[in-house]
């Protein structure tokens, strides 16, 4: 009979306990024993919620005080050699967000990046050819599914695998050119087995390898090395009884099916059916090769919309008739570390969206969901008639509720022109006009966007939620922050300023509440790096603006100021891929109509008298398909939007972007087609390799490379900052490079934003100064 399965489940817990926890152990607050106590309560908590709603399949180690791949790394002993001083959790979080102890310690992060195609950022270890990998003395794989034995709960422990965990992994800046991450595949594979046998010792049944790779274009040596992996793993536990689930994700296994049902020595495979369906027959034709298990992925753990759990039914019924029943295993499509903790949380106070609550359904509901499609598959759709009527009504509700369609945003979709896309002259004019309306000084200095978010900015927000003051009172609060913000800005003598953001709450989320066709909910929180959380908005339905939303604490900040003030927007993509999207209709179409939204702000912040206008797209690149198939037609549309949304204004006004951890060397060509006047980016953490990808392609507008990290609390010291410039002129021209930080300072604290913003701005008058003095 099928069984059912996740392959991870949120970490935060209902109300965000683990932030809590967590950050409170930062500042102090909260004891390591206390961190640790909590952290326990919440993983048995979890667990005993997947108990309890059916799940059989029940995995452990999937929680993390901060990133699962980056306690792979600690597991396997994969600790750059800087952090040898450290232990425990100062060692570990010094990993994550550095550490700077005024006379002791100064170590900057590790660099973060997207995990594949989702807004969650992982900790990449670098890798050089003298890596040692060591199992070590503690396990927390083996501690935490020891934890939920004590409890009588039999988990499947989960960890990345060894492929996929060097391949997520980066070549060092120190390793030499011609060194492979594979070649230490041998070390890392034994260390596996180590680990897999004191599993097995411990009494676990199943254990599960996430190789999410398995899923993109491999090239040859990357095909042999999965097959060069689970040979050497399978010899080496073939003694044991504990068995293999290999996971893959994100799409489908397509041309790579095959090579996956032939891996010696796993037991199982899990394909991800909802963005994969296309592979269903790819998938079949293998599994009847093999004798492997297939765990089906037919619950979408990335989205909040109900399953259509007759269809995932069907599915699955369609597998038990091909391959039989004991061979199929019913799951999430990925872990539902990607989706809200649950519905019942929208349900409480206020303004319950009764209709929208009724399309969605969160972690604890997916549970549920995979429950009653096993139960219908093994005991016949009459054993959950009940549920299968009420989640058909739902269903249906949604594709024909006349929330979903609106025929003047789709008659405005059907009209975009060639010349809606275009810019009135090339950048080189531009450049000219706007070096005149701006007289802006060499290497001219700005920041991302946000200003820090105190305690007292989020109880403002919240009282005013709640009706506890009015909009004239919120509105004071709020200027004189703003007002504050400018002023800190001129005393630290910032070229363009930035109203600071004070209003919003989430550089997604705040858009998401000012436009038709969207939702957004009390609690629907989901990881997105760390301890830091984003509530994305739903987007259920034709996107429009019915009013401004940024004009006015805009034009109020720069009629505070004679610089220039930004305005500050988010892109069409990044709204796209950071929301939960409607699955009724092509993304493109979803992602254009928040273009024309986006578009008719720019015009009117124009309008304004506000020339410098930055339109954040940090989510093009991952937005991508893992399959390079597919990347010309998205690329296509994600530019077009782009420019949809920049490019009804006047050559005088500069546009800005910005864009973060992601990867553009296979992208540059498109990065350049988006044509804005000046593009920041992340690269405090990156080695050189981003700048010279700048460099080789000859990007021709103006570039901001991040000269600090903003996700520590360290302050990087001047010098730090002074050689971030010289390694940018060797890759671009002088003339071109603007100084700012990585990204916004939202999450930093009032005094460490002081110190280090001074560094910046004196980084720029330095030189300033030397280029003066030639």
């Amino acid at each position: 009979m099928p069984s059912s399965s996740i392959l991870g489940f949120p970490r935060m817990g209902v109300n965000r306990d683990l932030k809590h926890l967590v950050e409170g152990f930062w500042k102090g607050t909260v004891t390591e024993a206390d961190l640790l106590s909590g952290a326990k309560d919440l993983r048995a908590k979890h667990w005993k919620i997947q108990q309890e709603k059916g799940i059989q399949h029940i995995p452990s180690n999937d929680f993390s005080l901060y990133d699962h791949i980056l306690d792979a790394a600690v597991t396997f002993g994969a600790i750059p050699p800087r952090y040898s001083a450290l232990k425990g959790l100062d060692l570990y979080f010094a990993m994550a967000r550095g550490v700077q102890r005024e006379g002791s310690v100064d170590l900057t992060s590790l660099p973060m990046s997207k995990f594949f195609d989702t807004n969650y950022h992982y900790v990449p270890v670098p890798l050089t050819p003298s890596t040692h990998f060591d199992l070590g003395t503690y396990s927390k794989p083996v501690q935490e599914y020891l934890e939920a034995r004590a409890l009588g709960i039999q988990t499947r422990p989960y960890i990345v695998g060894p492929v996929s965990f060097l391949l997520l992994a980066r070549k060092s800046k120190d390793a030499p050119a011609s060194f492979n991450k594979l070649s230490l595949l041998y070390q890392l594979v034994d260390e596996y087995a180590k680990l897999i046998s004191e599993l097995d010792t411990a009494g676990a049944e199943w254990i599960q390898l996430d190789e999410p790779h398995l899923v993109m274009d491999l090239t040859d040596a990357e095909k042999a090395a999965y097959n060069e992996a689970y040979t050497r793993l399978a010899s080496k536990i073939a003694d044991k009884k504990i068995q293999v689930l290999v996971a893959t994700y994100f799409e489908g296994l397509d041309t790579n099916a095959e090579l996956a049902f032939k891996l010696p020595g796993v037991a199982a495979i899990h394909v991800d059916l909802v963005r994969g369906i296309d592979s269903f027959d790819a998938v079949i034709r293998a599994a009847k090769g093999s004798e492997k298990v297939v765990s089906l992925g037919v619950v979408n753990g990335r989205n909040v919309w109900k399953a259509d759990l007759a269809q995932a039914i069907k599915i699955v019924q369609q597998a038990v008739e091909l391959i039989g029943a004991k061979r199929v295993i019913v799951a999430s499509s990925c872990s539902l570390l990607h989706s809200p903790h649950s519905v019942e949380a929208e349900k409480i106070g206020s303004k319950v969206d009764d209709e929208l609550i009724d399309w969605m359904s969160f972690a604890v509901e997916k549970l549920d969901e995979i429950a009653t499609i096993t139960k219908a598959v093994n005991f016949g759709t009459e054993s959950v008639q009940e549920a299968l009527a009420a989640n058909a009504k739902s269903v249906g509700s949604r594709l024909t509720s006349k929330r979903i369609h609106d025929p003047a945003v789709q008659e405005r979709l059907r009209n975009i022109t060639p010349t809606l896309l275009t810019r009135k002259s090339p950048y080189v004019v531009r450049r000219s006009i706007q070096a005149d309306l701006l007289n802006l000084p060499k290497y001219p200095t700005t920041t991302i966007g946000s200003f820090p978010q105190t305690a007292t900015l989020r109880r403002i927000r919240a009282q005013f939620k709640k009706g506890s003051i009015d909009q004239a009172e919120y509105e004071r609060l709020l200027k004189e922050e703003i007002a504050s913000v400018v002023a800190f800005q001129e005393k630290l003598d910032i070229d363009v300023l930035v109203h600071g953001e004070a209003e919003r709450n989430d550089m997604v989320e705040y858009f998401g509440e000012m436009l038709n066709g969207v939702g957004f909910t009390k609690n629907g929180w989901v990881q997105s790096y760390g301890s830091r959380c984003v509530k994305p908005p739903v987007i259920y339905g034709d996107v429009s603006r019915p009013s401004a939303m940024t004009v006015a604490w805009t034009t109020y900040a720069q009629s505070l100021t004679k610089r220039p003030m930004k305005g500050m927007l988010t892109g069409p993509l990044t709204i796209l891929c950071w929301s939960f999207v409607r699955d009724d209709q092509p993304r493109e179409y979803t992602s254009k109509q928040i273009a024309l939204a986006v578009r008719d702000e720019v015009v009117d912040l124009e309008k304004a008298g506000i020339k410098v206008i930055q339109i954040d797209e940090p989510a093009i690149r991952e937005g991508l398909p893992l399959r390079r198939t597919k990347w010309n037609a998205y690329l296509k549309w994600a530019v077009d939007s782009f420019l949809l949304a920049s490019c009804g204004v006047q050559d005088g006004t500069q546009i800005h972007s910005h864009m973060c951890y992601s990867d553009f060397e296979d992208i540059m060509d498109d990065i350049i087609q988006l044509d804005c006047d000046v593009l920041s980016i992340e690269s405090a953490k990156s080695d050189l390799k981003l700048l010279q990808a700048f460099q080789e392609r000859a990007y021709p507008n103006e570039l901001g490379p991040g000269v600090f990290d903003i996700h520590t609390q360290r302050v990087a010291p001047l010098g730090e900052m002074k050689n971030r410039v010289d390694e940018m002129k060797t890759c671009l021209a002088w003339d071109r490079i603007w100084i700012n930080p990585d990204c916004g300072l939202k999450t930093r604290g009032w005094e460490e934003t002081e110190a280090v913003l001074k560094n910046m701005v004196q980084t720029a008058k330095d030189f300033r100064a030397a280029t003066a003095a030639l």
